[in-house]
């Protein structure tokens, strides 16, 4: 354990040295004089959500003291030297006459210094490694400029901004769900129609909710996910982080490392934080729900808040930016790697010249196929080729989408709700069959929400191609409507159809 003497330092235990940083191949921190090496203080971050009660704010979290100057002149409590640092830039520095680590926790708790700190544990060669595997792969459509100036040289290990949030949570539903009796068809040839025949059931689910370590980022600039303008959701898609292995705040962890400061209070975070429970809440519901093979549509939900917990946390990001400037304007690409785990998510400049020349090859066969099948099979003239045209559009369209998915990955986010840990007590539940329902002709409820996800940061897949289209291609999972389920439901209803 890290001794502290009467200034606050941390020392080696053994020889008592303040100069110490962190070891990532065992986690520790090591003695820079030494080299002993030794276990900082853990953190316990589980355990007793259910007792929570209002809201507890950690000195880490607390709001950011407007007032406080950028420039800090802080005095080595070592050696008596003064040091000046750039709190935009830093939040440690060290000593340049006895080497002593400083930190500006050492002037004021002003909001800006974590609680907690989660160590580097993957090296720079892995990551490096895990960043170079995931570019190789996108290499076909990559920007040739990309290409040529990709290098892993510039990969830098970083320390973001997180809140880190406990909450004791009620969440009531209500509303109807429905259950398959049967599908049949009726009718024949090109008049058939698939219809279904199913109960209709008023539902409420109340329950307490328990969430341990909800992670929400705590920096402005990541909260700003418009995958128009930037690819910080690739940032977002690393998470989860193992936060019950974070231990107190230290600044020997930052020696070697890049640090970003806070600058969001609560107040900004809460509204994410309470959309992001209700999330959970529902996912988990959905337990309870199996039976409503035809879905689930909630009119009326509440979640309150009876308790949270707020800490102040730095997590470890190994982090590969490329700014792509070209005449349609910039845009920074992020390949971020996750520190503890290896999960790796990206993106990458595509040549869309290229993409687009062989989408509109794709589109063009595609047209020619379609004309073909109709003549042979329907019998119809060239006065249809506008079906032949419909038939080829959507080849070549799907193509450039995919393929822009998987270099571009607008779609990837943290499942929070699915990889948050969470308990469900006291459940209390209502099924009453309201009536049955015959020949509807969708094959799921009407106005269906059960899958929702509404506290997803980035909600862009409207805005670039309308919500109708992105929702058929599933691109709709990066406004949280239902990860999955309308591909599912596509090809359920073409199973059917058959």
């Amino acid at each position: 354990m890290i001794q502290n003497d009467k200034n606050g330092m941390n020392r080696c235990p053994k020889c008592g040295a303040s100069d110490v940083s962190l070891n990532p191949k065992t986690g520790q921190l090591k003695c820079n004089f030494c080299r002993a090496e030794f276990a900082s203080a853990a953190v316990n971050a589980f355990g007793g959500v259910e007792d929570l009660k209002g809201e507890v704010v950690s000195e880490g979290a607390t709001n950011i003291i407007p007032g406080e100057d950028i420039i800090l002149t802080l005095k080595c409590p070592a050696c008596g030297a003064q040091v000046v640092i750039n709190t935009e830039e830093v939040t440690s520095a060290r000593c340049h006459w006895c080497r002593h680590t400083l930190s500006i926790n050492e002037k004021l708790p002003n909001g800006a210094v974590p609680d907690l700190v989660l160590p580097f544990k993957m090296e720079k060669k892995s990551a490096e490694a895990k960043i170079r595997e995931f570019v190789d792969k996108r290499q076909f459509f990559a920007h040739p400029k990309f290409k040529a100036e990709f290098t892993t040289e510039n990969i830098m290990g970083v320390y973001l901004p997180y809140m880190v949030v406990d909450v004791n949570a009620h969440a009531y539903l209500a509303g109807e769900a429905e259950h398959l009796v049967r599908s049949y068809t009726v009718g024949s040839g090109n008049n058939q129609r698939r219809y279904y025949d199913a109960d209709a059931y008023d539902v409420t689910r109340e329950f307490d909710v328990l969430v341990d370590d909800l992670t929400v980022e705590a920096s402005s600039d990541k909260l700003k996910q418009d995958v128009r303008a930037n690819t910080n959701n690739v940032i977002n898609a690393i998470m989860p982080f193992d936060t019950e292995n974070c231990v107190g705040w230290n600044p020997g962890f930052l020696r070697g490392y890049a640090s970003e400061k806070r600058d969001t209070n609560i107040d900004l975070l809460r509204p994410i934080m309470k959309e992001q429970v209700g999330d959970v809440a529902r996912y988990r519901v959905k337990e309870s729900m199996t039976f409503y093979n035809r879905g689930t549509k909630w009119t009326n939900e509440k979640v309150d808040i009876k308790g949270a917990s707020w800490k102040a946390a730095y997590l470890p990001v190994w982090l590969y930016s490329y700014l792509q400037d070209d005449d349609k304007g910039k845009m920074l690409h992020y390949v971020a790697v996750n520190a503890r785990t290896g999960e790796t998510m990206g993106s990458v400049p595509i040549n869309k010249t290229k993409l687009l020349t062989i989408s509109i090859i794709i589109e063009i066969i595609g047209i020619f196929l379609g004309l073909t099948w109709i003549k042979m099979f329907i019998g119809a003239d060239d006065s249809d080729i506008w079906m032949a045209g419909l038939l080829g559009f959507t080849p070549g369209f799907l193509f450039y989408w995919i393929k822009k998915a998987r270099y571009r990955n607008m779609d990837a986010r943290h499942t929070y709700e699915k990889e948050t840990k969470s308990t469900v007590n006291n459940m209390k539940q209502t099924d009453n069959l309201r009536e049955h329902r015959k020949r509807l002709r969708n094959s799921r409820i009407e106005g269906e929400n059960g899958n929702n996800v509404k506290g997803v940061i980035a909600k862009n897949g409207e805005k670039m191609m309308g919500q109708k289209m992105a929702e058929y291609l599933g691109i709709d999972k990066m406004i949280g409507t239902a990860p999955g389920q309308k591909i599912k439901e596509r090809e359920n209803q073409n199973d059917n159809k058959k």
